[in-house]
């Protein structure tokens, strides 16, 4: 049951993240196979990363069919609706908010069950969600969003840091799952609609 959970949550996330890639390239005019790349980069970047770095090899996805037929799914209808979604900047948003907490919740679960600390964990789901971006970012020639000043990366951290408060108590694994993904995505949305941000150094005054 596990097992499946968390396998249904890495379809989710390899969704959402390879939608939202997938739009990203085509604001920046890629042709098919441009977009195809930034929707793979994003959607398994930071997983392979992760498993580099705890040698879980070969990588997740080399492992699965089912990642690349969900990436390519998700491409094909990103392609399709690229007009209206182009329109809909707020599900977009969504589907990389979602993808965040998805993902983040995917890489604490692997890293706890291979017996890595709780910082180790909390470090590695971060990477898990927050580089593929990264990798996406440099690719389209833009600053990383991790880089900048928007919440981005520390919902992650307190996403993942609910996780570990409510399982020293003893709630049901399933519902700690759900509550750290939600709590990501409210993060990154209340941080976007309330303008919250880590200050840049340039606004950081001399006393």
């Amino acid at each position: 049951m596990q097992t499946d959970f968390l396998r249904i949550i890495d379809i989710l996330g390899t969704f959402a993240f390879a939608v939202s890639g997938a739009s990203m390239a085509i604001n920046k005019k890629l042709d098919v196979f441009g977009v195809l790349v930034i929707a793979f980069v994003t959607s398994v970047g930071g997983g392979t990363i992760r498993d580099i770095m705890i040698g879980n090899l070969p990588v997740s996805w080399l492992q699965n069919e089912v990642t690349i037929l969900v990436i390519l799914i998700s491409t094909g209808i990103t392609l399709f609706f690229r007009h209206r979604l182009q329109q809909l900047p707020v599900t977009l948003f969504l589907f990389d908010a979602m993808g965040l907490g998805l993902f983040t919740i995917a890489g604490v679960e692997l890293a706890a069950d291979k017996g890595f600390s709780t910082g180790i964990c909390i470090s590695l789901g971060t990477i898990t969600a927050c580089f593929g971006g990264v990798l996406r970012d440099v690719l389209l020639n833009q600053v990383p969003l991790i880089f900048r000043k928007e919440i981005y990366a520390t919902a992650c951290v307190a996403g993942a840091l609910i996780y570990f408060l409510f399982k020293s108590l003893h709630v049901d694994s399933g519902l700690i799952k759900i509550l750290c993904i939600l709590s990501i995505v409210i993060i990154r949305v209340l941080a976007v609609k309330y303008k919250w941000a880590i200050p840049q150094i340039g606004s950081l005054k001399r006393e």
